[in-house]
Parts: structure tokens; sequence; C-alpha cells
């Protein structure tokens, strides 16, 4: 795991200087502590800061030249299946890493050999014969990379801070207003868009190629190509299948010349992934877990169980108020735009308990994405079926009528702008975030944007139920742009390595052909992978209301962060900046005061978008 940087110009010398290489490569030596290098040509260069986790020795430094000295790569990122992929290309290794088998896979195979890696990667290769650099991101976007095309240069990086270390880019920033319009609606921000409207997001399972010709992209794994038309039905053969996968992605990624351990929430997919680890690990292995003063939101008592189930040797701490107002204030450093998902401030203390013992951890992501465990799910269904299609407008408002608050914020999911985008509309009402009627109200009338993030998958092989539908709209966005976002910023600002075994690429093909039908059964969601986790570990210990990773927010909003809605949301900043309608602020937040307390998570929204542009001097 580390941080990458580079640039490719066709004219420009100024471009990027030695310098400011040097400035984007240590800018990201959180990610990386342990080594930096760099490659410094006329029109190219590289750099990278490493976190050691497989062949500690200096040989395995990058950047890395391939044995015939014509190509030198940069890479963040682990790939599991390296020593299979080694055996393949039948040559004489000089390292134990996984660096060398990429570059030398790379010239062996050329491009096609990213078909061959099971793993979560960013990589870039420079040849230099032929003068091309070529830019590679895993197939569903576990590690970050950003990038600047003008038409003449290029320049990418892990974190979006780094690109910002060169003048010609810093200097040329401008807010995109579609990407606040997004942020607005989703509490992030999702591909190709960031914050700043010269740069992108890479996407997900594409390759980029950088020549003299311009800058191209080529799609080598996507959600679409995955599906087929027979999906899988019978539940013995899925459960062993299921089983046997993830006990082999979770062996693979044990990999390790360092110490390591899980995250142990108490929930199903990191009980799953915790189960299958101490099975497979031959020592005893280590557990994290966070909880916070707030019983309602306190899950430790439920990772303490599993552990000593399982018999881990588990760690534990607990947030207070005050060790959010820490991380409150410093948060966005670490994320570089603005990102609404509260649960990264338990993620980075988390990430800094598990740093003290471990230098890498296993986190269970993806197991509600892939196996349909959110609420959204059912809405998706709900929302298709009478009379919620027919009357929905006259349910909404009769829903809006009752003096419940659970029954005012449902009331919003069935006020949707039309069928194209629901998805979305689904998504952001469950998590309290504004919709777009709302939007269309709040923000000034030059910033607002049509939605353009839904898929109808009308081409696939095989027609979505509603549930498959939200859940792959969730993989292309929520978990990439949201969940995966958190947990790589949070972890590796301690240089903390996050792998997730459930994401491997093997286990999201297979939940994307599985029967909708062993996903949920009945009232039971995830039903498949609970399945597979009671074999490790008794059922009784998860018979509870499924729970979030979440912070009690919406209390500490009333109490002691209050503060943050005067000094963010008052009259003069909002105007100042000039994005949304002060009138309309003022109606949130005096509702809110006087208890339509789910609209904390949109007060949450305004917060962290004035607090970024105040720090960031910047306006749209």
């Amino acid at each position: 795991m580390c941080g990458i940087t580079g640039f490719y110009t066709q004219n420009n010398q100024s471009f990027v200087s030695k310098e400011e290489l040097d400035k984007m490569t240590s800018c990201l030596v959180h990610r990386g502590p342990d080594a930096a290098g760099s490659y410094y040509a006329e029109n190219i260069g590289l750099g990278h800061q490493r976190l050691s986790i497989i062949d500690l020795s200096n040989d395995a430094n990058q950047p890395m030249e391939s044995h015939s000295m014509r190509y030198i790569c940069v890479y963040n990122g682990e790939v599991y299946n390296f020593k299979s992929v080694a055996e393949d290309l039948n040559i004489e290794l000089k390292t134990n890493s996984d660096t060398e088998v990429i570059v030398e896979a790379f010239a062996e195979w050329g491009v096609t050999f990213i078909n061959k890696l099971n793993g979560m990667f960013s990589i870039s290769i420079y040849d230099k014969q032929e003068e091309i650099l070529y830019i590679f991101r895993d197939r569903i976007g576990i590690k970050p990379l950003f990038y600047f095309w003008d038409g003449d240069n290029f320049a990418f990086s892990s974190e979006l801070k780094s690109l910002l270390e060169i003048k010609y880019i810093r200097n040329r920033r401008q807010i995109n207003s579609s990407a606040v319009n997004e942020f607005l609606h989703l509490g992030y921000i999702p591909e190709p868009n960031t914050i700043f409207s010269n740069i992108r997001k890479f996407p997900n399972g594409q390759m980029g190629i950088v020549s003299d010709h311009g800058f191209r992209m080529e799609s080598y794994w996507d959600i679409e190509g995955t599906i087929r038309r027979n999906v899988i039905t019978d539940e013995y053969e899925a459960k062993t299948r299921l089983n046997s996968l993830i006990k082999s992605s979770v062996s693979k990624r044990l990999v390790s010349d360092v110490p390591f351990g899980t995250f142990l929430s108490g929930g199903i997919d990191s009980s799953l992934v915790t189960a299958v680890a101490s099975k497979e690990y031959s020592g005893k292995l280590k557990t994290f877990s966070i909880g916070f003063a707030d019983d309602k939101f306190d899950e430790t008592k439920y990772a303490r169980k599993v552990s000593n189930y399982l018999g881990t040797d588990h760690h534990e701490y607990i947030v207070t108020e005050n060790d959010a107002k820490d991380i409150i204030l410093d948060m966005l450093d670490f994320y570089d735009e603005p990102f609404a998902d509260s649960s990264a401030i338990p993620t980075m203390m988390l990430s800094k308990l598990a740093k003290q013992h471990v230098s890498m951890v296993l986190s269970g992501d993806g197991g509600d994405e892939l196996f349909h465990g959110y609420g959204s799910y059912k809405w998706a269904k709900r929302l298709t079926q009478f009379p919620n299609t027919t009357f929905r407008r006259l349910l909404g408002t009769m829903m809006s009528l009752y003096p419940s608050n659970r029954s005012k914020r449902a009331s919003y999911l069935y006020n949707y702008k039309n069928k194209a985008t629901i998805k979305s509309h689904i998504f952001s009402q469950e998590q309290y975030l504004f919709s777009e009627k709302e939007l269309d109200k709040l923000l000034n009338p030059e910033l607002i944007y049509d939605n353009n993030l839904e898929q109808d998958y009308d081409n696939a092989v095989r027609k979505f139920t509603p549930e498959e539908a939200q859940a792959v709209f969730d993989l292309k966005y929520y978990l990439k742009d949201d969940l995966l976002v958190k947990i790589d910023r949070a972890s590796m600002r301690y240089a903390l390595e996050t792998r997730v075994p459930l994401l491997d690429n093997r286990i999201v093909e297979f939940a994307l052909n599985l029967d909708p039908k062993l996903k949920i059964v009945g009232n039971t969601q995830k039903y498949l992978l609970k399945q597979v986790l009671y074999d490790y570990v008794p059922e009784r210990f998860f018979d509870r209301p499924k729970w979030g990773f979440s912070i009690p927010l919406k209390r500490w909003m009333q109490t002691d962060l209050a503060f943050l809605i005067d000094d963010y949301l008052n009259e003069s900043i909002i105007k100042e900046f000039n994005i949304v309608e002060y009138k309309e602020v003022c109606k949130i937040v005096n509702q809110f005061k006087l208890g339509h307390d789910y609209l904390y998570n949109r007060i949450w929204l305004l917060i962290i978008l004035h607090k970024f542009l105040i720090k960031n001097k910047l306006t749209v």
C-alpha cells in the first residue's frame, strides 16, 4: 500500500518541475512512510511513497525498472496472486515483491497482463522506448487515482491534494458546480467528478494510454460484462461456492511480511471475514473495534462476543464527543474535497488504534451491496408495486402529516422527481440527504443540474429486479466513491493497509449472477452470506436488527457540535459563497431546532461544503 504520482507532457517542459514532482510525492508520505523514490526525465516523471508490506527490503522500492530496463513502474496496492503470475512468467526474479512481477508481466504480455491480476491497485508503467505512459485501476475501484488532462499535459496521483502541488494545475482550478449538486444529493462526489472542474477521478476497470497522440481510456472490466443470462439458483451449490470463494479470498489476503488483524464490528460482514481469517491463520488473530459512549450506537459488546467465541486478541476504543470534535476540525485535510460520511470519524480512530498493533487489516466492506443488506433495496421493490406506483404522491402527502419524524422522513421517499432518477433518490433519502426537488429550491439556479447518474440496464443480458438495479447503483457509486474512499483515507492517514476480501472480483462476479431470491428470503436480507457465516459463528450472536457503522451525529449537533451551525451557516457565509439560498437554509435549521431532527444530515452537508470553501478560499 503506497502513494503514487506522475506526469507526462508533450511539449511543455515547464509543466512539472523536479521540485514539484518531489512535493507531489512527499505530500503522500502518510500513505507510505517507509521509503520514497522518483524518476524524472524531459517529459515524464513518476513518484512513489512506500508502505512496506511484502518484501521489506530496499530492493523492492519503487519506481522499479523491468529487467530489460525498458519499462519503469510505480504502483499502489496489492496483487494477491503475484506468485502464481510469477510462475507463468517462468523467469528468475530478483525480489519477493509483487511490483517486480507486475512490471515483468507487462513486459511479457503487454496490456493484457491486467486480466491476470487479482488484487486492488492503481498502476502506472512508462515505456521508455516508445515514450508511452500506461495507467491501470483495479476492477472495483478499491485503490484511488485522480488525474488532470488538458489536451497536452497529463498528471496523476493517489490523492487530489498532491495534484495541487503543481502550480500549472493549482492556478487553473475552479469549483465544479455539478459536483456541488451531486455532493448535496449523495453526500459524496461520484466518479468521474471531483470538486475541481479540471481534476477527475480515474474510472475503475479502465486502462489509460498517454502519448504524443494524446490520452485515451479503454475498459478491461465492467459490471455489465460480468452479467450472465442464467443465475445460480440452487442454494446448496451457491453456499458451497461462496464459502470456497471467501476462504480463498481471505487466505490470499493474509499473505504479509508485517503483523496484521481485522476490523470487527460484530456485524455480519466483519464477523465472517474475521471467522474465516481466524481459521486460515495459524496464530492468534488480532481484532479491533470501536464504540461510543452513547449505548444506542455502541456495538462493542457484539464484537466482544464474536471475539471471545473465535478466540482472537481483541482491542477496542470508546469514542467521545471531544474525540469527534478533534477529528472534525481537520477531517477535510484528508479527504481533499467535500465528504459527508460522518462514519469517517470513528473509522479514523479505529485505524489509529489498529496501527498501534499492526500494519495491515482486513475489512468487511462490500457485503451489503453484493448480497442486498440495505433497507434501500426493500424500498426499491416497494416503490415499484401497487399502490405505491399509482398513489405515491397521495401516500407521501399523508405520511408527511403524521406526527412522527419517522413518517415525515419516509414521506420524502415517495416524492421522487421521476422514474429515471429513482435509484439516486432512494439512496439520498435513506441517507437523510437532499432530494432533487429540494435542491431545486435550495440551490442558486445556476447550479441546478440534471441527474446523469442513472442507468436503466435495459440492455443487460437479463432483466434486473428493482433490488438488483439499486444494488448495482450502489456498487458503481456509493461503495466506490464513499465507503472505499472513507476506509482508504482514514486508514492511510496512519499508514495502515486495509484489504477487502469480499470485493475479490471472483466474489463480485459470483454475487452479480446469484439469484436475488437467495439474497433476500422473506424478511432476511443477505440470506446466503448469513448461511455461510452461521457455519463459523452461532446464529444467536446476530439475532438483532441491522445497525450501520455510524455515530450519534444527530444528538451531537444538538449539543456539543451545535456551534458548527453558527460558524458555517450564518448569513454572511451563505451569501458570500452564494451556492444556496439563505432563506431555505434558515427554514431547515429552524425545523431541526423545533424537533424535526431527521434533517440533521442535510445540515451536516451544508456545514461540510462551506467549511471546505472557506478553508480553500474558493467560490463558484
